[in-house]
């Protein structure tokens, strides 16, 4: 009889993934970037969910997974004839290699997930305002290396040249992939187990539950699908570093608290929530018009967010959706 209703829990994400889509074919060809914008932040934000949603350990640092996922598919995307003069420094072995769309995504999640390997090895044993201050320092160390050493990407300078190819479809189908990994984790025996750490790390070891095995292996995970969010948010505009740091930190963890940390469809509904807000006040601080002139001093989206993530902490700390799943109307919990 469950069989029915968690097909309904991973329907109703991918069925809201999709309406978005199809919205954005109704748009102007130059409104459409909000659209595959915002399917890019719900592959990030699911990303998050599977480790911080099932673990309940906070982390800074996944930014980090998704900027390698970036550097990765640009650098290997980027046409060899133009990489001398985008990248003059860059390894040899880069610097003659080019592979199409498709395997540059997958490249860029075995990035990510290898890398969260690496650290979560020594990371994964912290908990509570440690591993938050760690992983933090993770984000910080890749900021600077992708910033400064320039034998693995442009530096200082923006991406150009890499191939666009992140249409709206690309997104949905990035996005979906994203979501159906994530449920089928944690409806599985591993997300289940964390779960348990979660609630109760003392009784979860004492039934043979590893909580350093399990936070581990959600880590990797979730390391591999923000890269593979990474390479796709790489192909579809222009970026630096600065694009992947603590801007995109900050407004993808509060789109995880607003729509619930405790749950996958609190995830896609915080995602889309914010994204639409976050994209009216970009707007707005351009001067935006509805009905009558809006112009919004510039700054006003960070703040308007913030104030928002602190209201919803304080009057709904379990975010929008309580940290539960879709139910259909007359299911009872």
């Amino acid at each position: 009889m469950r069989r029915p209703e968690h097909l309904v829990q991973l329907a109703a994400p991918c069925v809201l993934v999709v309406g978005v889509a199809l919205l954005g074919t109704l748009v102007s060809a130059s409104s459409e970037g909000y659209f595959v914008d915002t399917l890019v932040k719900v592959s990030i934000v699911v990303a998050l969910y599977v480790f911080i949603g099932n673990s309940g350990v906070l982390s800074f640092g996944h930014i980090s997974f998704v900027a390698l996922g970036a550097w990765t598919a640009g650098v290997l995307t980027v046409p060899t004839a133009e990489k001398p003069a985008i990248m003059p420094n860059l390894a040899h072995f880069l610097r003659g290699t080019t592979v199409g769309n498709i395997p540059s995504l997958l490249l860029a999640a075995l990035a990510g997930g290898l890398f969260a390997l690496v650290i979560g090895l020594a990371l994964m044993r912290l908990s509570g305002l440690a591993a938050g201050i760690a992983t933090f320092g993770v984000l910080e160390i890749t900021h600077n290396v992708l910033r400064y050493y320039e034998k693995i990407g442009p530096g200082l300078n923006t991406f150009s040249s890499v191939p666009q190819t992140t249409g709206l479809w690309q997104a949905t189908i990035g996005a979906l992939v994203v979501i159906c990994v994530a449920f089928v984790y944690q409806r599985g025996r591993f997300g289940r187990m964390l779960r348990a750490t979660r609630e109760d790390a003392p009784a979860a070891s004492a039934v043979g539950i590893s909580v350093y095995r399990q936070r581990l292996g959600a880590f990797v995970l979730s390391g591999a699908l923000a890269g593979l969010a990474g390479g796709l948010y790489v192909h579809l505009l222009p970026m630096n570093t600065e694009s992947l740091y603590l801007d995109l930190t900050f407004i993808t963890l509060a789109m995880l608290v607003f729509g619930g940390v405790g749950s996958l469809w609190g995830a896609v509904i915080g995602a889309l929530a914010i994204s639409a807000l976050n994209s009216f006040l970009s707007d707005a601080e351009n001067t935006v018009h509805i009905g009558f002139r809006l112009p919004l001093p510039n700054g006003t989206r960070l703040v308007t967010v913030g104030a928002l993530m602190a209201l919803v902490l304080i009057l709904r700390p379990s975010g929008l959706t309580g940290g539960r799943e879709f139910r259909l109307p007359g299911r009872r919990a």
